[in-house]
C-alpha cells in the first residue's frame, strides 16, 4: 500500500491550499444527471467547473502557486505558457494578487480565450504552433529575466489547489465511489487523486479515480506501461486543454501510484458528449472538460456505483462549437451529408428531393458542381446535407436513394 505522507503532494498540502483559495474560487455545484444514471445503471453528478472563476480549474493551482510567491518574487513578475484555461487562470490570480504576467500562446489560439486573457490585464504574446512551443519560450523568457515561470501542472502549488476539487467533491457527495476527469498534463487528476484517496483512507474506505484522454493525445496509457514518461511525437484532438504530447514529471509520480485508470475516447465520442450536455445537462462545456461524459457513454467504465464526472472549463471558441456540433449530430445520425454522382439531365435533383423528403428528412443544404477530378463530361456532382433522425433513419434514406438508382457515398459530417 502507498505510504501516502510520503508522496510529493499530501492531504495538508491540499487543505492548506483550500485555506488559501477560501474566498477567492467558486465552490461549484454539482448536478445530478438523471440521463447518464440510466445508462450507467449508478447515480452520475457533474462537477461543474465550467462555472468556476476565469471558466475552468485552472485558477485553483495558479493562485495558490502564485500567493505563496515571496515579495521579491511578486515583484519580478510571473509568466507561463497555455492554450486557454491556465493563461486565463493565471491572468485572473494575478490580477487578483496585484502581479505582472506574462503568458506565451501558441498561434491560432482560439480568439475568445486570447481577448479574455488579454481582459483579465496580462500580456499576452503569441509563439509557436503547441502548447509545448509556448512553454519552452516561457521558460526561456524566465531563465532571461528572472519572472516567476508558473507552470501549468508540474509544480506542487498546482497540484494542490487542483486537489482542492477532491476536498469539495467529497463535501458534496459524501457516498462517491467514483470520480472521472480529463488528464493532460496531470496536474488535476494528480491532485484530486491524492485528495480522494488520502480522505478515503482516513474513512476506511475506497474511491476510484479514472482519467480519461484523447485517444490522439493520448500520452498516460504508454507511459504508465513503460513507468517512464513516454512523450508522443503528434497531438491531434479538437481537446485542446488536454492536448499535451508529455505527462508532467510530479504528476506522473502521484497518478503511477494512486490512479486506478486512464481510459481514452474518440473524436467523435467527444463531439457526442458535448451535445448530450448541452441538450441534456443545459452545460455548455469544452471538449476537454467533456471527456469523462465520453467515457461514461460509451462504457469505458465499468460497475462506476456514485460517480463523479469533473466538468473542468467551459471555454469553448463559438466556431469550434459550430465544427463540434455538427460533427456530434452526425456521430449521433442526425446529420448525413451524401455526395451522389449522377447524368446532368433535367429532373435529377428533383427526384433526389422527392426521395429524402418521403424518407421525412430535412435538406438544409445543397452544393451542385460540374467541375472536378471525378466528374466525367456531362455528369454533375451533387453533394446533400440533411438532418436526420438516427443511424435507422439514415440507413432508410440510403436505402430510398439506392432503390432508385444512385449511388450516394456518405462524407464525414
Amino acid at each position: 500500500m502507498t505510504d501516502l505522507s510520503m508522496l510529493p503532494v499530501t492531504l495538508d498540502d491540499i487543505r492548506a491550499a483550500a485555506k488559501l483559495l477560501d474566498g477567492v474560487i467558486a465552490h461549484t455545484p454539482v448536478e445530478s444527471s438523471r440521463a447518464l444514471a440510466r445508462e450507467t445503471g449508478s447515480p452520475v453528478y457533474l462537477k461543474c467547473e465550467n462555472l468556476q472563476r476565469a471558466g475552468s480549474f485552472k485558477v485553483r493551482g495558479a493562485y495558490v502557486r502564485m500567493a505563496k510567491l515571496s515579495p521579491a518574487d511578486k515583484a519580478r513578475g510571473v509568466v507561463a505558457a497555455s492554450a486557454g484555461n491556465h493563461a486565463q487562470g493565471v491572468a485572473v490570480a494575478a490580477a487578483r494578487l496585484g502581479i505582472a504576467a506574462r503568458i506565451y500562446m501558441p498561434l491560432g489560439v482560439a480568439l475568445p480565450k486570447l481577448a479574455a486573457t488579454r481582459g483579465h490585464g496580462a500580456e499576452v504574446i503569441l509563439h509557436g504552433h503547441t502548447v509545448d512551443d509556448a512553454l519552452a519560450e516561457a521558460q526561456r523568457y524566465s531563465d532571461r529575466t528572472g519572472a516567476v515561470f508558473v507552470h501549468p501542472f508540474d509544480n506542487v502549488d498546482v497540484v494542490a489547489g487542483q486537489g482542492t476539487i477532491g476536498l469539495e467533491l467529497l463535501d458534496q457527495i459524501p457516498d462517491l465511489d467514483t470520480v472521472v476527469m480529463g488528464v493532460g498534463g496531470g496536474g488535476l487528476l494528480a491532485g484530486v487523486a491524492v485528495a480522494l484517496k488520502s480522505r478515503a483512507r482516513e474513512l476506511g474506505r475506497e474511491i476510484r479515480i479514472i482519467g480519461v484522454q484523447a485517444e490522439n493525445a493520448a500520452s498516460y496509457p504508454p507511459s504508465l506501461a513503460a513507468d517512464a514518461l513516454v512523450p508522443l511525437t503528434r497531438v491531434s484532438t479538437i481537446a485542446d486543454g488536454i492536448a499535451v504530447g508529455r505527462p508532467g514529471q510530479l504528476p506522473f509520480s502521484i497518478i503511477r501510484e494512486l490512479v486506478d485508470d486512464v481510459v481514452t475516447v474518440s473524436e467523435d465520442s467527444l463531439a457526442r458528449a458535448l451535445i448530450f450536455l448541452l441538450e441534456r445537462a443545459k452545460m455548455v462545456v469544452e471538449p476537454a472538460g467533456a471527456v469523462g461524459v465520453a467515457a461514461l457513454m460509451d462504457g469505458k467504465i465499468d460497475n462506476p456505483g456514485t460517480t463523479a464526472v469533473i466538468l473542468s472549463g467551459g471555454n469553448i471558441d463559438p466556431m469550434l462549437m459550430l465544427k463540434v456540433i455538427q460533427r456530434g449530430l452526425a456521430a449521433a445520425g442526425r446529420y448525413l451529408v451524401v455526395r451522389i454522382l449522377l447524368d446532368d439531365r433535367p429532373g435529377s435533383l428533383a427526384t433526389i428531393s422527392r426521395i429524402i423528403a418521403d424518407a421525412d428528412a430535412n435538406v438544409t443544404g445543397v452544393d451542385h458542381t460540374r467541375v472536378g477530378g471525378s466528374i466525367s463530361m456531362g455528369d454533375v456532382a451533387i453533394t446533400i446535407n440533411m438532418e436526420t433522425k438516427g443511424h435507422e433513419h439514415c440507413e432508410l434514406v440510403l436505402k430510398n436513394l439506392r432503390a432508385e438508382g444512385f449511388q450516394p457515398v456518405v462524407l464525414p459530417g
